[in-house]
């Protein structure tokens, strides 16, 4: 196999994802043969360094020797077996340790295989939560301006990105929407906190009025990745918390993106101080390796599925729910987190590359730049609509993968980057900013 006969076999055969096949006339697919920490390489010996964690889910680089060892040792064992009346081994050690990391509030699991699922879910836990307890009204959602929370029907309802949502919009289920505690859109001199606490009166002012029909808030602590790493204070969450249980709606975090490390804790709400009623998880999940997610939630909220009648259970299913493959790749990953101690090393590498990438908060064209824990984001200034794919472009040619939303680049890299790689990362984007008007 070489690149050319790849990408003509691709083309005719595959229906790639977020994707106008027609672009692909002109704009190329990248072929890759196989992948090594953070760099992917193709089939001529190219090499792209992963500056986006391939789609945000590679969390200790491509091929890591513990995930593979992980994954062929329950190979031997146990491909899969369906969750539905039978368990196994796997999943019930994924569940106690993901429930232990919440200090065992969130301390059930329900698994699926990809985040936007897991958005639908949680979704019908809340309906199905408030039905049980005979207040049907309240079946409607509410979610921040810019939110994304994945593609299917139901997660759509609560997407605020016209690009994914407007062609179907005649299948959505109504919801609304709060303004976005999104730091970029202060006033000039207030502060992330100070905009938060004004965001949050706004989505006070709104439950006071609709809390009767509305069964949950669902958000993105701390980073709201698809508008464009909007970035806010972790105040927002405090009070959202407290809004949501003054009004008796259920908060929901998201953390299909932003968990794991992402955001410089574990999950992005601890830095709140605070727990949600459901937490989705699912990208960091297992690794980058295999598909993943699932939905913690409270003792409360599980008895109020656990009855006689099989129609108060949570009937939500499908084939390879629990996986035992990605669960025990899911176990790796925790492991690696415990025993390297993670959090607290990716501390001194976010500090490296932050310094590091100075010279790009210093560029005439850059606007906003913001960090938090692992993820970095920009603007850039530029009148070119073509600007995204430009930037995409010119960044191959350079040995480096980077996928922008919009005028916005940002980087979400692997926590096994090294200082050479985050040198190249920054030295090429740079160049990158230089070459794409």
């Amino acid at each position: 196999m070489d690149n050319r006969q790849l990408l003509e076999r691709s083309l005719k055969a595959v229906w790639h994802p977020c994707t106008q096949m027609k672009s692909h006339e002109t704009l190329p697919l990248v072929p890759i043969s196989r992948g090594e920490g953070v760099w992917l390489y193709d089939f001529e010996g190219n090499r792209y360094l992963d500056a986006i964690s391939s789609w945000w889910v590679n969390l200790f680089g491509h091929g890591n020797p513990r995930i593979n060892a992980a994954l062929r040792e329950q190979l031997e064992r146990l491909e899969h077996v369906m969750l539905a009346g039978f368990t196994h081994e796997p999943v019930v050690e994924l569940s106690e340790k993901l429930s232990a990391l919440t200090a065992n509030t969130l301390g059930h699991c329900f698994y699926a295989s990809d985040g936007a699922s897991a958005t639908e879910i949680a979704l019908k836990m809340s309906h199905h939560y408030w039905r049980n307890l005979g207040r049907t009204a309240k079946c409607r959602y509410l979610s921040l301006a810019g939110s994304y929370h994945g593609e299917t029907v139901g997660a759509l309802a609560v997407t605020d990105v016209a690009l994914f949502r407007d062609a179907y919009e005649p299948l959505l289920r109504p919801g609304r929407t709060v303004a976005s505690p999104d730091a970029r859109l202060a006033e000039a001199g207030e502060s992330p906190a100070a905009f938060a606490a004004r965001c949050a009166r706004a989505l006070e002012d709104c439950l006071s009025e609709h809390h009767a029909e509305t069964a949950a808030f669902i958000i993105e602590p701390l980073v709201q990745c698809a508008a464009g790493m909007a970035m806010h204070d972790a105040e927002y969450l405090r009070l959202a918390r407290a809004i949501c249980d003054r009004y008796e709606v259920h908060l929901i975090a998201d953390e299909i993106a932003v968990g794991f490390g992402r955001t410089g804790s574990f999950f992005a709400h601890e830095q709140a101080g605070i727990r949600p009623d459901f937490l989705c998880l699912s990208k960091g999940i297992s690794g980058g390796y295999l598909p993943l997610s699932v939905v913690m939630t409270t003792d409360r909220v599980y008895e109020a599925f656990y009855a006689e009648d099989v129609t108060r259970g949570f009937l939500h299913s499908h084939s390879y729910t629990g996986n035992p493959l990605a669960a025990s790749a899911a176990l790796a990953t925790l492991a690696i987190f415990d025993e390297d101690g993670v959090i607290g090393a990716n501390r001194g590498l976010a500090a490296r590359l932050s310094e590091r990438t100075s010279a790009l908060a210093k560029h005439p064209r850059v606007r906003h730049f913001r960090n938090r824990g692992m993820i970095w984001a920009f603007e850039v200034e530029s009148g070119d609509p073509q600007f995204s794919r430009k930037v995409f472009t010119e960044a191959l040619t350079r040995q480096l993968l980077l996928r922008p939303i919009g005028h916005t680049i940002y980087f979400m890299p692997p926590y096994v980057i090294n200082d050479a790689e985050i040198d190249h990362l920054v030295g090429q984007t740079l160049a990158v900013l230089d070459a794409v008007p």
